[in-house]
This record gives structure tokens, sequence and C-alpha cells, in this order.
């Protein structure tokens, strides 16, 4: 019967330690959860690949504006359907894919004025340019989680993603 009692204490007391542990961890996970602007989405086929930033000149015409673009890229082999990602800058300007579907292995890019949209470019209809020399994209998926970003600074260029 001795025997018996202390392995009931000793199961008693690994239940235990076990409760405290996992309590402790628990307020670390939940506060993570938290914080909906940094998650980063699991890994993505979807990529920011190339930025092309203004020039910062006067010319607002819809040519000069479409100079400037940022290219999304699958990397992957199915198709993705983009409808709800966004793309934002420093300053908050946010441009939101609606139903697009990225190939596998293509890319489009985003470009800053007027245009026509299609498989390969897709146009934000703004008046005024978005991208500066100094600037960073990044690309959200549809909950809101960073999929990809990249920085730049004039001549250098600095991938986050």
């Amino acid at each position: 019967m001795s025997a018996s009692l202390a392995t009931r204490r000793f199961v008693a007391a690994f239940l235990a330690a076990g409760a405290l542990v996992g309590a402790a961890a628990l307020p670390a996970t939940a506060d993570d959860h938290g914080r909906d602007r940094d998650h980063r989405a699991p890994h993505s086929s979807v990529v920011i690949s190339d930025v092309q930033y203004g020039t910062g000149g006067r010319d607002r015409s819809d040519r000069a504006l479409n100079r400037e673009w940022v290219e999304v890229k699958n990397t992957g082999r199915h198709a993705v359907n983009l409808r709800g990602f966004t793309l934002t800058d420093r300053q908050g300007n946010r441009y939101r894919f609606s139903d697009f579907r990225l190939d596998g292995r293509s890319s489009v890019k985003v470009h800053t004025g007027q245009g026509r949209d299609t498989r390969h470019d897709v146009y934000q209809d703004r008046r005024h340019q978005i991208w500066d020399e100094r600037d960073t994209a990044t690309l959200r998926d549809n909950r809101g989680n960073v999929v990809d970003s990249d920085s730049w600074n004039g001549r250098r260029h600095h991938r986050n993603g």
C-alpha cells in the first residue's frame, strides 16, 4: 500500500508541475495572437519581387504615374486568388486586390496611375505618386497577415520578406 501511495503522490506532483508550466506558457501564446499587425502569414508563394519607385518630378500624367509600380509574383506552381490582399506604403496608402487570379510562376505589376487592368498589370487609379525613393511596400493577405515586405533607401534596395 505504501508503494501505491508513493506512486499516487508522484503522479499528482508530476501533473501539478505540468499544469504550472502550461499556465505559465499560455499568456505568452495569447499575447502573440493579439498583435494582428505583426502577424506573418505561413510561408507564402506570393512575394514582392520588384519595385520601381517614382522620380519625384512634377509630371502627374498617367504615363508618369504608371512608370512607378510594385511587382507581385507567385513563385509557386498553383494559381492564387489575391482577392482581399492589400499592398501598402509607409504613409498608409492602400491598394486592395479585387477578385484577381495570379497564375503559378507569374507576376502582376501594380501601377500607381490609371489604366485598364490585365493579367499582368493592374492600376490603383491614383493621381499622385505613392512610392518614394525611401519607402516600404507591405503585402498582406486577406486576413491582414504580412505576406512580404520590401524596403528601399534611394540607391540601396533592402529585402525584408
